[in-house]
């Protein structure tokens, strides 16, 4: 086992140098960068102030020093290759860079709304398995009934509705209409004058409607994945022969049969430490919120590439971490398994 987890884990410094080398030339090759941007923004300034479009067309609006200088700032005055060695090599002495919108480190700028995300995720992931798996468990041995059925109708309606256009209509509602709750953010102007006990009061109130966005869709996906594997499980010829022998049904499920079901889940439980801090920047859109995943589409959007690179690195390294989780839960789950 050991030898195993040396192997994977000595796969992750390879696996990040190929993803950050193909979002890194993807950034360089895409138009409209940042360089045409400001090259565009001295046009449209230039020609605010009167300043004819023959001569903003003539020199770009900006001379050749400013030019270089530009290149120089946004790392383009070297060719692609030598840039990004660069840029690797501030990544092994700690540095990300600095944001070309905020104008700050871009570790800084991570840090600032990684705990906005954290606490979301975290806790969707939470109520979810404490949820869902005793769910998962109910529907499966009340296969067809009204419980089955009943939940079943939630379920399919919650999935269907994206989070995002949920989240409109509990602000339409809930918050514009009866002002239940705030119409926004992860925190009030006031937070810092309440006491303890309403600080957190104010966080629980902010995340009421962003959680629901958040669970309505993982609920069907974990539920459904339990109660069809237990099925399959508690139809199995294993579970058969041990309620044969004088095991009681409510045994065969907890011991047997829910062992071999909790497979699946604990493959894909790996892969939820990304959502823990991308989250979903359409909910974070709508909500207000400043987390993870709205930071990235912004990073995206206004062309700043070190925010860019440094939320796909992170990312891709909770990703492969999360791998390596998921193989550990199913070799706790699955006796069969065996690392070599």
């Amino acid at each position: 086992m050991r030898d195993y987890f040396i192997r994977r884990f000595l796969l992750i410094p390879p696996t990040l140098l190929g993803v950050t080398i193909i979002v890194f030339a993807v950034t360089r090759l895409v138009p409209g960068g940042p360089l045409e941007r400001a090259i565009m923004e001295s046009q449209q300034f230039n020609s605010a102030s009167g300043v004819s479009s023959q001569m903003a067309g003539a020199n770009m609006a900006l001379s050749e020093a400013q030019l270089e200088k530009l290149k120089e700032y946004y790392g383009f005055d070297k060719p692609m290759l030598a840039s990004y060695v660069d840029w690797l090599g501030k990544v092994v002495r700690g540095d990300l860079g600095n944001s070309y919108r905020y104008n700050e480190p871009v570790w800084d700028v991570i840090q600032d709304r990684f705990p906005v995300s954290m606490y979301y995720g975290l806790v969707t992931l939470i109520i979810t398995y404490i949820v869902c798996i005793p769910l998962g468990v109910l529907k499966a041995i009340k296969h067809r009934t009204l419980v089955d059925n009943f939940t079943s109708i939630l379920i399919f309606v919650g999935y269907a509705i994206p989070g995002y256009a949920l989240g409109s209509l509990l602000l339409l509602y809930f918050s514009v209409r009866l002002e239940w709750f705030p119409m926004g953010g992860f925190i009030s102007l006031s937070f810092e004058e309440k006491t303890a006990f309403g600080k957190v009061s104010d966080v629980i109130n902010h995340s009421v409607l962003p959680l629901i966005c958040y669970l309505v869709g993982s609920f069907a996906l974990v539920t459904l994945l339990l109660k069809n594997h237990l099925m399959d499980n508690l139809a199995s010829d294993y579970i058969r022969t041990a309620i044969a022998k004088g095991v009681s049904f409510r045994q065969s499920v907890t011991k047997h049969a829910m062992r071999n079901s909790l497979i699946p889940i604990a493959t894909t439980f790996g892969q939820n430490i990304v959502l823990l801090v991308s989250g979903s920047f359409l909910i974070e859109t709508i909500f207000d919120i400043d987390g993870f995943g709205l930071l990235g589409l912004t990073a995206i959007l206004d062309r700043d590439y070190p925010v860019v690179m440094g939320v796909v690195l992170l990312a891709s390294f909770l990703l492969l971490i999360g791998n390596i989780i998921s193989d550990v839960l199913v070799a706790l789950v699955d006796p069969r398994i065996r690392f070599q």
